[in-house]
């Protein structure tokens, strides 16, 4: 197999998925061929095809689950044209649990609540675990057994993350907003700061607040639809 038609192949691949490939699932495709392209040429046409992509208006890139390609945030204001639903919007609450969870796991929820100085709700830990952003790790051995939590690939491909160490400085993550704005219900008030010291200002208690804005709006927010480029968010973390 050419060079070139190995190229076209992944290409046609990767834009007809409508999700994240591997490596492996791209090797795959090649499963039943008497030459199948070695590993290490795969990558290197991927990196092709990302110069390829670069200067177009979508572009290929590379998250936890795999490569996909996504629209360029530059052209995010039309994109968001195309479909008439709203994305889906939460309580500052809920994106600050989870930025706790990102940076600290694995972590119970009474700790989560120590550093936040505030309860967490049960529908904050219910609404991120059905959004398959964070998981049960295990039990901390102590009385009660309490869960541990941390992220899982769907909330590093979200915020278009390979891993957690692409995760923004702690000392960044006191505006959230400089992340992912659309996440944000339009009444919350600013996040004050945080500190590496894992301090989070005090504030009223969350109650059993509904998280997500508009759960009907959320429906079809759980992952890219097949012919849909995903929009990046700003600064390149984040769907």
């Amino acid at each position: 197999m050419s060079q070139p038609e190995l190229k076209f192949i992944l290409e046609t691949a990767l834009l007809a998925a409508g999700r994240p490939m591997s490596v492996d699932n791209l090797m795959d495709l090649f499963s039943g061929d008497d030459e199948p392209p070695e590993r290490a040429t795969v990558r290197a046409v991927l990196t092709e095809l990302q110069a390829d992509w670069e200067p177009r208006g979508l572009e290929l890139v590379q998250v936890s689950s795999g490569y996909r390609f996504q629209a360029q945030q530059s052209y995010a204001t039309w994109m968001r044209r195309l479909w008439m639903e709203r994305p889906a919007r939460y309580s500052r609450a809920l994106l600050e649990t989870l930025s706790i969870i990102a940076y600290r796991q694995p972590v119970t929820r009474g700790e989560i609540e120590e550093i936040r100085g505030v309860g967490v709700s049960t529908s904050i830990v219910k609404t991120l675990t059905e959004r398959e952003w964070i998981r049960v790790l295990g039990h901390r051995e102590v009385p009660g057994r309490p869960a541990i939590y941390g992220t899982t690939k769907a909330f590093l491909d979200h915020f278009n993350l390979k891993n957690l160490e692409q995760l923004p400085p702690l000392n960044e993550v006191r505006d959230l907003e400089r992340i992912h704005p659309d996440l944000f219900s339009a009444v919350d008030t600013p996040l004050p700061p945080v500190t590496e010291g894992d301090e989070a200002a005090p504030e009223a208690a969350d109650g059993d607040e509904a998280e997500v804005v508009s759960r009907a709006e959320s429906s079809d927010q759980q992952g890219a639809a097949p012919v849909r480029p995903t929009v990046l968010p700003p600064d390149g973390v984040t769907h």
